[in-house]
């Protein structure tokens, strides 16, 4: 039984180095994306002012809105100009499930840093507490010391990592549901006018 404890030591303070190093990963991607984030808020909002829907009453006025539509590379305009530009309820279906998957895409890396934070912070946490309490028992006080500034630095990065991932990901999440009920009412407009045709 002593071996089989002496391993379990062993592989868990082995496997500080790897966690460290992934959580300083976490960390940078988290500011990246912190600032990606803040790039995204702005382009949502500029387009949300160039967009208009009100003029859409049915689908006689899709020719307009289509003209109306922002010519830059945002996600939405991009997609609604496929479903307007669409000859059949197909190429609309796809260009919705496309913006679907782009969407989950844009969204994977703050669920992965809203679960994986604290995760790999809570393993930061707890691998340095074991060579802390046999410095504790050792009287090495600057031995637990040590570990211990370890074990608390790894926690704080872990949980900003999930906090930025966390309010990155409820935010896309509005966004998306928003752009995905104007999808979904212009691509029943487009299949009115397409039964109409």
């Amino acid at each position: 039984m002593h071996y089989i404890t002496d391993a379990l030591y062993w592989i868990s303070t082995g496997l500080l180095v790897p966690v460290v190093v992934l959580l300083i990963w976490f960390f940078l991607r988290a500011l990246l994306l912190l600032g990606g984030w803040f790039g995204s808020w702005i382009d949502v909002r500029r387009l949300q002012g160039k967009l208009d829907l009100a003029p859409l009453k049915d689908h006689t006025t899709l020719d307009a809105f289509a003209a109306s539509l922002p010519q830059d590379r945002s996600p939405l305009a991009s997609a609604l100009r496929h479903v307007v530009e669409a000859d059949n309820m197909a190429h609309v279906e796809k260009a919705l499930a496309d913006f679907e998957l782009a969407a989950s895409r844009d969204m994977s890396l703050p669920k992965t840093l809203s679960k994986m934070g604290p995760m790999l912070g809570l393993m930061g946490t707890l691998i340095p507490m074991g060579p802390a309490l046999v410095g504790l028992s050792s009287g090495d006080i600057a031995s637990m010391a040590y570990n211990m500034q370890v074990a608390f630095a790894t926690t704080v990065v872990g949980l900003f990592s999930a906090a930025v991932g966390f309010v990155v990901l409820q935010c896309k999440q509005r966004w998306y549901q928003r752009d995905l009920a104007t999808l979904d009412f212009v691509a029943q407009l487009q299949e009115q006018k397409i039964l109409a045709a």
